[in-house]
């Protein structure tokens, strides 16, 4: 794309369970300063989709399972311009302990997501692809599950928070984490991917990461740093200090918010409003002087959910 794109044309762009995210927009790299020094400023965006739990059934939280990941490529394939990248950020399949069912739904999912047209599709594991073998199946299929890259000026580090025992990162991961963090100087722009949220958003129903402040603390004097996660199945927007935490939909089933139920259980589907809680947001920046939390932020979001945005969205696989 371009070192410019036209507001409305942006703020039109809609995310399926995920976010939008732009360097070039007008004042943007100036923001920033000198962490685009040096790099080649222009827009571009990424979609996040999470939680698509492949080989899930149950059609009181979802009657249509099997074709919710089908509408949602077909919805992404007809977004203009294309993503730069598509990033699926965990629970690709539902669990199993039968280890051949887990490759086939992964090979399954694998098969589905190559009708994507964008040029790059990123993953990473959430506890329900990785638990049952500490991650060696999603390895196989997917890549590492660790890993990082460079994208327009843009540093990224997709973190593996759920192979592991226990909910954690590890200390072996953290060092890798280090590692990386200090190639990055300490005003670049910085996006972190995470299944689970790396704070306590609600420990009682495992929504944490149990070193998870670990990893913020390595994080604590790079400047402009944001992260998103998956896993709690609904949107949420957290700051710890200066760090921007947000989290994205499912695609098969919603979830409560934090505490507001005695259990976590998937939201009952509602045949009145099907895909409620599902998929779509509409994602509006904000000026770029406006700051996010106690810092400067990465970047300003305001979501607006369309809970019946699936309907019609596409065939289903």
């Amino acid at each position: 794309m371009g070192s410019e794109m036209d507001r409305l044309t942006f703020m039109k762009l809609v995310g399926l369970g995920g976010a939008v995210f732009a360097t070039g927009l007008p004042g943007f790299a100036e923001s920033l300063g000198a962490a685009t020094a040096g790099a080649k400023a222009s827009d571009f965006y990424f979609v996040q989709l999470t939680d698509t739990h492949w080989g899930f059934e149950g059609a009181k939280a979802n009657p249509d399972a099997a074709g919710t990941l089908g509408k949602a490529i077909a919805a992404v394939n007809a977004l203009q311009p294309q993503p730069d990248f598509v990033i699926f950020t965990g629970d690709l399949t539902h669990i199993t302990d039968d280890s051949v069912l887990r490759r086939k739904r992964m090979a399954e999912f694998k098969q589905q997501v190559g009708r994507l047209h964008a040029k790059q599709v990123r993953f990473l594991p959430g506890e329900h692809d990785a638990s049952g073998d500490k991650g060696e199946a999603f390895r196989e299929t997917f890549g590492p599950s660790r890993y990082a890259f460079t994208h327009k000026g843009i540093h990224f580090i997709v973190l593996d928070n759920v192979s592991q025992e226990g909910s954690i990162i590890g200390e072996a991961q953290l060092a890798w984490f280090a590692g990386e963090l200090a190639q990055v100087p300490k005003d670049a722009p910085l996006v972190i991917f995470t299944h689970r949220p790396l704070f306590d958003l609600y420990p009682d129903w495992d929504w944490t990461t149990t070193d998870g402040q670990k990893a913020l603390d390595l994080l604590k004097d790079h400047r402009f740093v944001t992260v998103f996660y998956g896993h709690i199945h609904q949107e949420h927007h957290h700051a710890t200090g200066h760090i921007q935490h947000h989290s994205a939909m499912s695609l098969i089933f919603p979830l409560p918010a934090p505490g507001s139920t005695p259990k976590r259980a998937p939201v009952p589907w509602d045949p009145a409003h099907p895909y409620l809680g599902l998929g779509f947001r509409q994602v509006h920046t904000q000026p770029a002087q406006q700051r996010v939390g106690q810092g400067e932020g990465l970047l300003v979001l305001s979501e607006k959910a369309l809970p019946e945005s699936l309907k019609g969205a596409g065939t289903p696989a």
